[in-house]
């Protein structure tokens, strides 16, 4: 947790981002950091929240404003976890982790359990160049959200009803989630205008994952009737 430099105003739009990276193996002690999870993010607070050893784990919000969708699973690379929202109250604070319960998490093990037995499998991740911003050209938002997205045209249109037009991704391999994390589409990216047909889709919120020279990007879209 950290404090802002000041209180955000409410009704003022805010962008924001940082840098996660799944961290693996602990060390030779206790080498159970083998877990990961989705929904790494950021959760704004009027008040600090300090949490010391032997203190009981806190009841989870099951809500970030800011939040990674997928399974954050890269322990090489540096993946951008960015978004932009409109403060409700005078936020003072800043938490980057995971907020939800166990039932709305989706996990990943990097080893067998079998393989690590007795450690309790346990997630680290490390985050660097974390930015909250008044101005959209504050911070890097390389998820496409916020107002820089009228003009990111790497997917259009959005929302969408019968295609979707992905450009400038050939070669890219892709994924499609539904709101709920759900896995409703993948395959490959084969040109640099390359229409995906989603009107037999159901109408809702969608998320496309995108992975192409070892970056991974995301977009999120919308269908309407």
């Amino acid at each position: 947790m950290a404090s802002l430099s000041e209180p955000l105003v409410v009704g003022q739009t805010y962008y924001c981002s940082f840098r996660a990276n799944a961290a693996f193996g602990g060390n030779a002690q206790y080498p159970q950091i083998w877990l990961a999870n989705d929904k790494v993010g950021m959760l704004f607070t009027m008040q600090d929240r300090p949490w010391y050893q032997g203190d009981p784990y806190p009841e989870p919000p099951d809500n970030a404003l800011i939040a990674y969708p997928q399974i954050l699973t890269d322990t090489l690379g540096w993946t951008l976890v960015s978004g932009s929202f409109v403060a409700d109250s005078a936020y003072q604070y800043v938490m980057i982790g995971q907020f939800f319960s166990n039932a709305l998490t989706d996990t990943l093990h990097f080893a067998d359990p079998n393989s690590v037995y007795p450690w309790f499998p346990r997630g680290y991740t490390l985050v660097d160049a974390v930015c909250v911003s008044a101005s959209p050209a504050g911070c890097d938002l390389g998820q496409g959200v916020g107002e820089e997205q009228a003009a990111d045209y790497s997917l259009f249109p959005n929302p969408a009803q019968d295609q979707l037009v992905v450009g400038q991704h050939a070669g890219a391999e892709a994924q499609v989630l539904d709101a709920v994390g759900r896995l409703v589409w993948q395959g490959k990216v084969t040109s640099d205008r390359w229409v995906l047909d989603v009107g037999s889709w159901a109408r809702g919120a969608y998320v496309l994952r995108m992975v192409r020279f070892g970056r991974v990007e995301t977009r999120k879209f919308v269908l309407t009737e």
